[in-house]
């Protein structure tokens, strides 16, 4: 003990006598070293933090400090070239990285996009359709991308089919027909309308207008039906219908020469056939309700014009807003002027972008 106390009197005194051989100016920059480290210590908002003025402060003090006070300082060499060579990191920034680019965010969305739509797609299969679309993706890539989203493999993916899709699916290879009624303004005589709506497009076919349905009628319109369709007959497999007599034995036998099976609906559920009521009344609130019918050319000429704005220009709900069958392109923003076209005498309206 006592040779320990002697020990530090003599390393105390050795102290004094080299500050006294020490010039003023350095211990003037000791002094200012020391209460800006005093400084920086106090910060402990977590932990004490250097800030560039910091850096550039101390770095310039410390060099005009003696060689063996350097060392016991907060910032010593070591520490200004570890900050320059930060420095030089920020500042020369190579693309110098190993292995493969990081995958566009747009592509990982996209990725994701594709496994999401199609649950029995698997890496591969993805793979491919990228490839198509102009992006080359590794399998390994598209893994990591979906795992990394949290989107399972396509075994896993894969689930039952819901009720929405299972029945979109299907109507797009289905055709709905009814009739709806129409009652003249001056004779009041009862008109009836004969229609066929392509459910999974909402297109709709008038095929005709009589005072008098009956079987041999509706059997002709049938036939009027399957040549409007064309080639395209072969792409629908049923035919959904009430039970009204007019929908005879021979009708449903037109339909079945091209493939088309005729499914009766349970009787009083009109429910049942609920795209065709759906048009049942979009038409009567549009249009027949609204303009007073005086006979049957004149009907036949207002569903025409009616049946045209309706396939070509009105937005559905089921289509995403969009026509079954649009007659115009995409509009172009940079024609400022809307044009208003008519319909009906103004009864309907028709809006698109002048050239």
């Amino acid at each position: 003990m006592p040779l320990r106390l002697l020990y530090l009197i003599f390393t105390r005194l050795l102290g004094w006598c080299v500050l006294l051989c020490s010039s003023s100016t350095s211990k003037d920059i000791e002094l200012l070293v020391l209460r800006h480290e005093v400084a920086v210590l106090r910060r402990t908002n977590p932990k004490p933090r250097f800030t560039w003025a910091d850096r550039a402060y101390l770095a310039a003090l410390v060099r005009q400090l003696p060689r063996r006070l350097r060392r016991h300082r907060l910032v010593t060499p070591d520490t200004i070239l570890r900050w320059h060579r930060r420095l030089v990191t920020k500042k020369w920034t190579y693309p110098n990285r190993t292995g493969r680019p990081p995958i566009d965010q747009a592509i990982a969305t996209l990725i994701e996009q594709l496994a999401r739509e199609n649950t029995s797609w698997g890496y591969k299969r993805i793979q491919g359709e990228l490839l198509k679309l102009g992006h080359r993706v590794g399998a390994s890539t598209i893994r990591r991308v979906l795992k990394r989203r949290k989107t399972p493999p396509a075994p896993e993916r894969q689930t039952d089919t819901t009720w929405r899709h299972f029945l979109r699916t299907q109507a797009q290879a289905t055709l709905a027909v009814d009739f709806f009624h129409v009652d003249c303004a001056v004779t009041l005589r009862r008109l009836y309308v004969l229609f066929v709506m392509e459910v999974g497009t909402r297109y709709v076919h008038v095929l005709g207008v009589t005072g008098h349905p009956d079987g041999p009628w509706t059997t002709q319109q049938a036939r009027h039906l399957l040549m409007d369709l064309g080639h395209r007959a072969s792409e629908f497999d049923f035919l959904i219908r009430d039970r009204a007599s007019q929908f005879s034995r021979s009708f449903d036998m037109v339909l079945a020469s091209e493939g088309i099976k005729a499914v009766k609906i349970p009787p009083r559920c009109p429910q049942a056939n609920a795209y065709a009521e759906r048009f049942v009344r979009t038409v009567r609130s549009e249009v027949t309700d609204r303009i007073l019918i005086f006979g049957r050319r004149h009907l036949r000429a207002v569903l025409n014009e009616y049946i045209q704005h309706y396939n070509e220009r009105r937005p559905h709900r089921g289509q995403q807003l969009h026509p079954p069958r649009p007659d115009h392109p995409i509009a172009d923003p940079s024609h400022e002027r809307i044009k208003r076209r008519q319909r009906l005498g103004g009864l309907i309206n028709e809006y698109e972008r002048a050239a």
